[in-house]
């Protein structure tokens, strides 16, 4: 658990903020890269990064509040609602966030939708890869006690109290590094526009539910505490990427049909 990567001056920058910046890097490069097969002007992807970014955090980090407010913020100054550098984001609020800004974008610019969202969709889980480092090194959504051979231990101070645990973060970065070897390998082989971003969100929804079965950071739960506020929300997720399926896959020609 190293949260701080170095000084400038009085101020502490934290690998958390790094890493996510990095994680938004390599997403649009990927992306923009990816999207000249799909006819998208690499720039045309580079131009939406703002919207993207601002959209993520702001989503990230409101769902965050709004799910912890009686822990973290309730009867605190406002300002800590601001307070995002050593962590405190949510990633599902981020990606409804980003979704929120790229479609205000793309409405802006008249852009289509359906080949966006999928040139973007594999970069996702490479951004996430980055971003899952971040909480290793932040020591946020451990997991939950483990005498595995691989289970880590933060400071005796972390919440964990220096118990070995489930390495979370490291689970969730490598079946993300995977997915978007997948998703990429995918995207070259697409039959309809809206496939990719579509089998994200049900590939991801899997994804998240494996790890949360392993997560020690949360207080409550539901049914008795067997099913986490991240298992909750795939679930929706999963659904509404089976959905996506099966709408795009009936209304769109196929890509072959096209070319």
């Amino acid at each position: 658990m190293h949260p701080v990567a170095f000084n400038l001056g009085p101020f502490p920058v934290n690998w958390f903020g790094i890493l996510v910046a990095a994680a938004f890097l390599a997403g649009l490069w990927t992306a923009a890269r990816r999207g000249v097969r799909d006819g998208l002007v690499p720039q045309q992807v580079f131009d939406a990064g703002p919207w993207l970014i601002v959209g993520a955090i702001v989503g990230a980090r409101a769902l965050y509040v709004l799910s912890y407010w009686e822990e973290d913020f309730a009867g605190q100054p406002l300002t800590k609602v601001f307070m995002i550098r050593q962590g405190g984001l949510v990633f599902y609020g981020g990606l409804i966030g980003a979704t929120l800004g790229v479609l205000i974008y793309l409405g802006h610019r008249r852009l289509p939708l359906w080949k966006f969202a999928d040139t973007l969709a594999p970069s996702i889980p490479l951004g996430h890869v980055f971003g899952r480092m971040g909480c290793l090194l932040n020591g946020c959504c451990h997991g939950r006690p483990t005498d595995v051979p691989w289970a880590i231990h933060f400071p005796a101070d972390h919440a964990t109290h220096g118990v070995g645990v489930h390495p979370t973060q490291i689970y969730e970065a490598a079946l993300n590094l995977g997915l978007y070897a997948g998703l990429a390998w995918l995207y070259r082989r697409k039959r309809y526009d809206g496939q990719i971003f579509a089998f994200y969100l049900v590939s991801y929804a899997v994804v998240r539910s494996v790890v949360e079965a392993f997560r020690g950071d949360y207080a409550t739960g539901y049914f008795g505490g067997r099913v986490t506020p991240g298992q909750m929300v795939s679930l929706f997720i999963f659904g509404l990427g089976i959905a996506l399926v099966l709408l795009r896959r009936r209304a769109a020609p196929s890509c072959a049909a096209r070319s």
